[in-house]
């Protein structure tokens, strides 16, 4: 199927680390895709096989479940009190988590990333530098380079009738193939406090979305969203 060149890894993500991990073909969101040879989750599993756990030390209140797959945490990397770990995850170093985060399974956070205080992930990946520090939700998304989540912001990924999620382009419902799809976020972009992303949302490079704003579909680099 042909997608428009917006809603690929090229266009969304600067970085050779994100480029590599996508196919240049397909729309990135297809590395959420569970079914996907070269989705996040084989990746993360071939990674975490190659490492192993490594668990945070000298940290009080910090628990692990690894019943799933293993956790690992980079020498560098930040873990406050009162975290839980939940595996597969890879936590590489300089990368923040404060205290009282939920990290579920299949959370990649990448260098200098930074999950905030009560805030959740799940099936997720944080490029370099990219944030949700205050009360955030981030399920079955993609954070691009810098990105950054305002207090309260939420990326919602599944629809209440739990069908499977779709995404308007030029004015054409496409179907995603996915039943849990939060968002794609492009680097640089900006989320105001308690905005909501609603299931398929993609937002190019740079994009804007003041506070209190509910998003959907995909939205080009440098948009303003109110």
């Amino acid at each position: 199927m042909d997608w428009p060149s917006g809603v690929k890894a090229e266009a969304l993500f600067s970085s050779d680390v994100a480029r590599n991990m996508m196919n240049s073909d397909e729309p990135a969101w297809s590395l959420l895709d569970p079914n996907n040879p070269s989705g996040l989750k084989l990746q993360l599993d071939a990674k975490l096989s190659d490492v192993g756990s490594k668990h945070p030390q000298g940290v009080e209140y910090v628990t692990i479940d690894e019943r799933k797959g293993p956790v690992h945490v980079e020498e560098g990397a930040i873990v406050e009190p009162h975290v839980h770990l939940i595996g597969p995850c890879l936590i590489e170093a300089i990368a923040t988590i404060r205290s009282h985060a939920y990290v579920r399974e299949y959370t990649w956070m990448m260098t200098g990333s930074l999950l905030g205080h009560a805030s959740e992930s799940k099936h997720s990946l944080f490029l370099p530098g990219a944030k949700a520090p205050h009360f955030n939700y981030v399920g079955d998304s993609i954070l691009g380079s810098n990105v950054n989540l305002g207090a309260g912001v939420k990326l919602s990924n599944l629809r209440n009738d739990g069908q499977h999620i779709g995404i308007w382009l030029n004015d054409v419902r496409r179907e995603t193939g996915l039943r849990k799809f939060g968002a794609v976020l492009g680097d640089d972009v900006q989320l105001g406090c308690n905005a909501v992303t609603n299931p398929g949302t993609v937002l190019g490079k740079s994009c804007m979305v003041h506070p209190n704003t509910t998003v959907s579909g995909y939205h080009a680099e440098n948009g303003v969203l109110r």
